[in-house]
């Protein structure tokens, strides 16, 4: 499982949260607590908003823990909307196209989790994307292929809404497919000004997410960065997350299951 940190609030210098706290998204980089496997050295990546209301990104395939490049731009860059990721492969080439944050116009997106059976419906899953939305994958991910898969207009409109309906469709190939693994999310999700952050599994192994309000912003993690675990609170499942400029943090319910037609011998065993 990858890891990633976002952060919505005053402006901050990213290696603030990056790289300075013992536990650190550059600690987790080779030594996570929270997931299966505790090295996440397939890539990395950070995305941030500055004078332009498009993002600008930093990948690289080398692990975060042995980058230079990566402490001094977390020392240099300041912004008040950042994404950072640390990638642990789930199958996928170790490319600094597939590192996340993707970028698609002002939207930024990332990623932890699986899309279960991955190979067997990634045809089937890029088929959804319009020409133009195609034409912008770079990358192998199925993470990059649901990012491209929400419609445009409906991210302008319901950003919810449009991440749902592709979890609902994606849930449905696979259950089409046969498929019996798991779909699992933790991910964030922005405009610049925006910002939400989405929990849910489709089975009870739901990847760890959580929040903060500190004196600057609001910080979300998929494991604490620091000592102060009490100061953390986790992200229900089936929830997201949603920061809104000039508002207090909200949630609400998530559901993608109930969306989802179950083929109909699982219905008659429930």
């Amino acid at each position: 499982m990858c890891r990633w940190l976002a952060y919505a609030g005053r402006p901050i210098f990213l290696e603030n949260l990056v790289c300075k706290p013992c536990h650190s998204l550059v600690q987790q980089s080779h030594h996570a607590a929270e997931c299966l496997a505790p090295t996440n050295g397939d890539g990395f990546g950070l995305g941030w908003y500055g004078a332009w209301s498009e993002p600008g990104l930093f990948r690289d395939a080398m692990p975060a823990w042995n980058d230079d490049n990566l402490k001094c731009l977390t020392h240099q860059i300041s912004s008040h909307m950042f994404f950072a990721h640390v990638r642990a492969s789930t199958g996928t080439p170790s490319t600094r196209v597939n590192c996340h944050p993707f970028a698609s116009g002002r939207w930024m997106f990332m990623h932890n989790g699986q899309v279960g059976g991955w190979h067997r419906i990634r045809r089937a899953i890029e088929s959804r994307l319009s020409d133009s939305r195609y034409a912008e994958r770079r990358g192998s991910t199925d993470s990059e292929a649901l990012f491209l898969m929400m419609d445009p207009d409906m991210l302008a409109v319901d950003p919810v809404r449009a991440l749902r309906d592709v979890l609902v469709e994606t849930r449905q190939i696979m259950l089409d497919a046969g498929i019996g693994e798991a779909l699992r999310l933790t991910a964030a999700l922005t405009d610049g000004e925006r910002f939400y952050a989405f929990r849910y599994s489709s089975d009870d192994r739901v990847p760890t997410l959580y929040w903060q309000k500190s004196a600057d912003g609001i910080i979300v993690v998929s494991e604490p960065i620091d000592a102060n675990r009490d100061s953390w609170t986790a992200v229900p499942s089936s929830t997201v997350l949603i920061v809104e400029p000039g508002a207090e943090p909200r949630f609400e319910p998530f559901d993608v299951e109930a969306a989802v037609h179950f083929p109909a011998t699982r219905v008659a065993a429930e």
